[in-house]
């Protein structure tokens, strides 16, 4: 799931509903692996497929209008039980960003830390946008992360996003917490040379 950010320019799939919370991403009863791997296959279950297992042909990710990597949905996305699982099935899914116009603070970081750039947009941003890929499925969204501009490639609507500066350098370089934490042991070990030194 390690992957580095920079730019990405991808078609997008369009989920229109607001409130969408963590047991709507991945329904409870798949929660028992502590395993990141397989979480994608029960993206959205319950939406996307019968209880016989069936797909259900009305549901986005299973109409073949559309593809991406870009999820577009509506306000307070990742509502509800603070599960990390969610933001396994997004990226295990295949999505590397997520753009709403609101998102669960804690979900939010969960997406984050799973390598999945969430992008909060403006309610305007995000009508045009669903309306742009109605109109075409087609339609593209370019994500550019060093700048921290999302654009409608259709309208040419372009916004500047917030991102912490931490998790921006982590997202742009690959690297998770840990991985941050021993690129820069050498720092840490100076520093706690330097502060023993002078509590002595």
């Amino acid at each position: 799931m390690k992957q580095k950010f920079d730019i990405i320019i991808s078609s997008c799939i369009p989920l229109p509903l607001d409130n969408v919370d963590t047991d709507q991403i991945i329904p409870a009863r798949f929660l028992k692996s502590t395993d990141k791997n397989g979480f994608g296959q029960n993206l959205f279950r319950d939406w996307r497929f019968d209880k016989e297992g069936n797909p259900i042909k009305d549901f986005v990710l299973n109409n073949p209008l559309y593809s991406g990597c870009i999820l577009v949905v509506g306000k307070n996305f990742g509502s509800g039980s603070s599960r990390e699982h969610a933001a396994w099935a997004l990226a295990g899914y295949g999505f590397r960003v997520v753009i709403s116009s609101f998102f669960a603070d804690i979900h939010r970081n969960n997406e984050l830390n799973n390598f999945i750039l969430p992008v909060t947009v403006s309610e305007n941003f995000l009508e045009t946008l669903f309306k742009d890929i109605r109109e075409d499925s087609r339609t593209q969204v370019r994500v550019d992360l060093p700048n921290q501009r999302v654009t409608n490639m259709k309208s040419l609507q372009s916004e500047h996003f917030e991102i912490d500066p931490y998790k921006k350098h982590c997202l742009m370089n690959g690297l998770d917490d840990i991985d941050f934490l021993l690129q820069n042991k050498d720092k840490t070990e100076q520093w706690e040379k330097m502060n023993s030194s002078m509590e002595e």
